[in-house]
């Protein structure tokens, strides 16, 4: 099941893998992880995703609905 939305939202904002990597001083291989879905980064990590690409936190997450 994809929770989140990272490779959509990074898309549509014309950011990159790497771009992100860098922003949050983590490795491109854990943020690959996290756009594939194979892991999901922590809360406080997509507090900090959300604040950079200045969009509501709820735009990472699939709904479960």
């Amino acid at each position: 099941m994809k929770i989140n939305r990272l490779k959509i939202v990074l898309a549509e904002n014309d950011k990159t893998n790497k771009w992100l990597a860098e922003q949050l001083g983590k490795s491109e291989v854990t943020v690959s992880r996290w756009v594939t879905n194979e892991v999901q980064p922590s809360l406080e990590t997509m507090t900090q995703i959300a604040q950079l690409l200045k969009i509501d936190i709820k735009e990472l997450l699939n709904s479960t609905k």
